[in-house]
């Protein structure tokens, strides 16, 4: 439990620094996106693996009676949450589809970033459906960041509002009643 526990943690740290500068870019600087770890038991950045363990094995004592009692475990990674917050209120809770799907993008888009910095290419992106809830602005500037650098495959039932740029240099195929037309040229 403590290895998992602080690797996520570690992982967490890292993802935020590359996702809060995305998403405060994508918002147009109007939105300040942070990533909260709600583990089991206490992590901060000094702790290290043994007190995690420690704090395990203080915990599951504490705990065993009423575990026993519920038939369930009531600590552990596997009850770990995470939290994101917009300008500091949860964004599942309080946050326009919008702000959650720009958080959802900023997220993915930092994985991707963060993939590249590890092993030097960039993984191949799937975006499904996602262009629906964004406004035009958001739209262009997810496309944008991702283009030249990152294959990737959308679907969406509509290109209108896509900048024409992003629309031309990309092969676009129509599905209609289950057949899928040949790429769709200007």
């Amino acid at each position: 439990e403590a290895k998992i526990t602080l690797k996520r943690y570690e992982f967490l740290l890292l993802l935020q620094k590359w996702a809060a500068p995305i998403h405060h870019e994508i918002s147009r600087g109007l939105e300040t996106l942070q990533i909260q770890y709600r583990p089991s038991v206490d992590v901060s950045e000094k702790v290290e693996l043994s007190r995690i363990i420690e704090a395990y094995s203080e915990k599951f004592a504490t705990i065993k009676e009423r575990e026993i009692q519920r038939g369930m475990t009531l600590a552990g990674p596997h009850r770990d949450d995470i939290a994101f917050s917009v300008n500091g209120k949860d964004v599942q809770i309080f946050g326009s589809q919008g702000q959650q799907r720009t958080t959802a993008l900023s997220i993915k888009l930092a994985e991707i970033e963060l993939i590249f910095s590890e092993i030097g290419d960039y993984p191949i992106l799937l975006l499904d459906d996602v262009l629906s809830e964004l406004d035009d602005f958001r739209q262009t500037h997810l496309l944008d960041t991702i283009r030249k650098k990152v294959q990737t495959f959308v679907t969406t039932t509509s290109i209108d509002g896509i900048e024409h740029d992003i629309v031309k240099e990309a092969a676009i195929y129509k599905v209609h009643s289950g057949h899928i037309t040949a790429p769709l040229c200007d």
